[in-house]
């Protein structure tokens, strides 16, 4: 019995498939062969580890089929995290779809930076444009005694967040709609974090990889990406604890633009940091007075 493939002579066969064969043949259509273990291990439910513990095992028909889809599906561009639903953040699972931004492995020097923090264990925190709620929920599941408010403007994200907050059953989360602070009006914290859209209209990177597949409107902002970082550095110093934090990510040509504002709205000890491949990646600020 045969399965037809992505091109016109390509096959999947399926009298004598192993888990083995079904897997080189997979990696032979993607350029990634991490993508074809993590999307058959999605189709059978395993662990990767799985695919070469059980690599003699049979496989059936439909599971075939079901790589062959998701295959094809991959190479029309439909990135892999919504593929198989979801994406791994600071270790654990996050919900995600077409309405949040795919969480990134750079994105966790926010909660790196936000634990190095000398906050109380009780502190208030406030993750603004939270999407997914990655980093909003991971501080919380850092931190159970901190009460953690997350905001967004989009409710179709918060949907995802939502999800995501009912899957990591946490009760220190409370979920705001509304744009930037706005809904947290005559509300202060100890941390305020954001990865607001940064990304220039028009920029090419918006083409490439995942970013084509997902929300616009949390990747890109006027003012050469900087329109809603400088209106969240306007609002933060209402809506600050004194002492007070603010952590934001940035794009990697942004950090010096931004620490000058921050300076100029009353921030002090403001440093920028990099991300593992050395780009400018975030920055923190602390406010006094």
């Amino acid at each position: 019995m045969l399965l037809r493939g992505m091109g016109h002579n390509r096959t999947f066969c399926l009298t004598t498939t192993t888990l083995k064969t079904l897997l080189t043949t997979a990696k032979s259509r993607l350029n990634d062969p991490l993508e074809a273990e993590v999307l058959l291990a999605h189709v059978l439910g395993v662990d990767r580890s799985h695919l070469y513990a059980h690599s003699s095992d049979p496989v059936d028909p439909e599971t075939a089929t079901t790589l062959h889809r998701l295959i094809k599906q991959r190479r029309l561009g439909a990135p892999i995290a919504h593929l198989v639903g979801h994406r791994e953040f600071y270790g654990r699972p996050f919900k995600v779809s077409p309405d949040v931004l795919i969480p990134r492995p750079e994105t966790e020097g926010v909660i790196d930076q936000a634990n190095a923090l000398d906050l109380s264990d009780h502190a208030k925190v406030l993750d603004v444009g939270t999407g997914s709620g990655c980093i909003g929920l991971t501080l919380a599941l850092e931190h159970p005694g901190w009460t953690v408010c997350v905001s967004d403007n989009s409710p179709e994200a918060l949907a995802i967040c939502q999800a995501n907050r009912e899957f990591h059953h946490l009760t220190n989360v409370a979920i705001h709609h509304g744009d930037l602070l706005e809904p947290m009006h005559g509300q202060t914290f100890d941390l305020i974090v954001a990865n607001l859209p940064y990304v220039a209209p028009g920029d090419p990177h918006l083409t490439e990889g995942d970013l084509p597949a997902e929300p616009q409107n949390a990747l890109v902002a006027e003012h050469n990406g900087l329109a809603l970082i400088e209106r969240l550095i306007d609002q933060a110093p209402h809506h600050l604890i004194r002492p007070g934090h603010l952590i934001v990510e940035h794009g990697h040509d942004q950090q010096t633009q931004i620490i000058s504002q921050l300076q100029q709205h009353g921030f002090s000890h403001v440093t920028g940091h990099a991300d593992l491949a050395g780009i400018p990646r975030l920055v923190v600020a602390s406010i006094w007075h």
